[in-house]
């Protein structure tokens, strides 16, 4: 199998997450099931690249995007809720809330490239009708 690219995956999750039904149905499960964003876009990925993943490999593919959820993303998005909420108190929040924003798109890109990177340390099935995200949701 040919290694998966993570800018064409990254092409991929923008054009897809750009679509206004689609961006409240990931965010939706972030929200209220605790999904991992860019998990299930990387499972929409590899449903259009016709592969499929196990539910092993897909334990393998949460272990890595909940750590940097953990660690890295959810208290940022911790930080710019609290901001958002103190706003009238906060200098320059317009200013503030863009930079976190930017850099909460940075952390997520890199989240998706260490999502790529593990699944091209995994074996793939080609399936002509994949459906990765049942397994996940």
């Amino acid at each position: 199998m040919n290694l998966l690219n993570s800018n064409d995956f990254w092409q991929f999750a923008c054009t897809l997450y750009a679509k206004p039904e689609q961006q409240q149905t990931l965010l939706d499960l972030q929200n209220q099931q605790s999904k991992n964003v860019n998990l299930c876009l990387l499972l929409y990925y590899l449903d259009s690249l016709n592969l499929s993943i196990n539910a092993e490999q897909l334990r393998c593919l949460q272990q890595v995007a909940s750590e940097f959820d953990t660690q890295v993303l959810k208290p940022l998005r911790s930080a710019r809720s609290h901001l958002k909420a103190n706003q009238t108190e906060i200098a320059d929040y317009a200013v503030i809330r863009k930079e976190l924003l930017s850099a909460e798109l940075k952390l997520e890109k890199q989240q998706q490239q260490m999502l790529i990177n593990a699944v091209n340390r995994l074996e793939l099935l080609a399936c002509t009708a994949p459906d990765n995200s049942a397994l996940y949701l």
